[in-house]
């Protein structure tokens, strides 16, 4: 494997949240869940269980339960005929988790997000979810807590990602073209000792 293919996944990777209507192959979101299942688990408890759904009309049930892009609310949400054409439902087996288990969660969605960019396909995290209609939506078991959902899709916009000093807010620019700041690298990064 070249680094620099890694490295280039990673920085290329935005959240995307306009996507084209063309269906995701399960064979390739299998090889993205099973790439999710291989990444760190606090005492290797392994808590985190996933829910695929594809099927039009839970896809449809489920876009309303979701909400997006907080900071240009309502310019950031999917338009219509762009909305996602998948969620992965993120799961914690409460028979098995310990109080360690977001960094779980955090290490399995990254790893299936850049897997799920490796073959193209956009996706975006989102917390911010009704998880009690999504229970009663997918029938999902007391057994589990629903951390999260990722909405998947080819995508359909192409944001850009840009240096800050203060402003992390992302936007849109008058050819509606999402900007998405990030910190300076001086900012964030230490070497032998950190400064105040």
């Amino acid at each position: 494997m070249k680094p620099e293919n890694t490295l280039k996944l990673m920085e290329t990777r935005r959240s995307i949240r306009q996507f084209n209507q063309d269906p995701i192959s399960q064979d390739i979101i299998e090889k993205c869940v099973n790439a999710a299942r291989l990444a760190p688990s606090a005492r290797n408890l392994q808590p985190i269980e996933f829910a695929y759904i594809d099927e039009l009309e839970l896809v449809q049930q489920i876009f309303p339960l979701t909400r997006w892009a907080g900071y240009i609310n309502p310019n950031g949400n999917p338009k219509q005929g762009q909305e996602p054409v998948s969620y992965l439902t993120v799961l914690v087996n409460k028979e098995i988790y310990d109080a360690n288990y977001k960094y779980d969660i955090g290490a399995m969605v990254e790893n299936f997000i850049l897997s799920t960019w490796s073959y193209g396909i956009g996706s975006c995290w989102i917390l911010s979810v009704n998880r009690n209609k999504l229970r009663d939506v997918l029938n999902i078991s007391d057994k589990y807590e629903i951390d999260c959902v990722v909405a998947l899709g080819y995508p359909a916009e192409d944001p850009m990602c840009e240096d800050t000093d203060n402003n992390i807010k992302y936007y849109k620019d008058d050819n509606d073209r999402l900007h998405v700041p990030k910190r300076k690298m001086e900012k964030i990064y230490h070497l032998n000792e950190v400064k105040g």
